[in-house]
């Protein structure tokens, strides 16, 4: 695990955004773009040959990586970014900065699937996502922009 440093003087969990407050310097998109290049590496794909590496930056500055893993029952694949999600929270992190996500796709950019943009959003809607190519090229989004009109756990609280 890499770690890097930022003040997260404010947490994002529970809807309490900091992304508009304290953007992702330099060195830290260069590090998690690295960091999930090296997680595509580990991708265990043998269906759909088409690796996929996630590095998940917290507000602690810890990165978390994760690769999606295939399952010959194709539902029960997981994807790199719920892997990485999944890693952080079963180390206690909860408050998430960033991440970035890599494939070898040289045509588009690769972008988190429907069900990976829902489990992101249990987080916050406010933090960043840097979508790559192999080039080393990348756009960056808020998960808001990626997936408006969203569900998260305040609007359980409306019920």
């Amino acid at each position: 695990m890499a770690q890097v440093q930022y003040d997260c003087s404010r947490g994002n969990h529970q809807n309490i955004t900091n992304s508009t407050t304290s953007p992702v310097g330099h060195e830290q998109i260069q590090l998690l773009l690295h960091v999930c290049k090296e997680a595509k590496k580990s991708a265990y794909c043998p269906y759909s040959h088409f690796p996929v590496g996630a590095a998940l930056l917290t507000c602690d500055g810890k990165i978390f990586s994760g690769c999606n893993v295939e399952n010959a029952c194709y539902p029960l694949g997981v994807c790199a970014e719920r892997t990485a999600i999944q890693k952080a929270v079963s180390e206690g992190y909860v408050n998430f900065r960033a991440m970035a996500i890599a494939s070898n796709s040289e045509e588009d950019f690769i972008v988190p699937c429907g069900a990976c943009r829902q489990v992101m959003r249990e987080f916050s809607r406010d933090w960043d996502i840097y979508m790559t190519k192999p080039d080393g090229t990348y756009i960056v989004k808020t998960l808001q922009e990626l997936l408006p009109l969203s569900f998260g756990p305040e609007d359980l609280k409306k019920f």
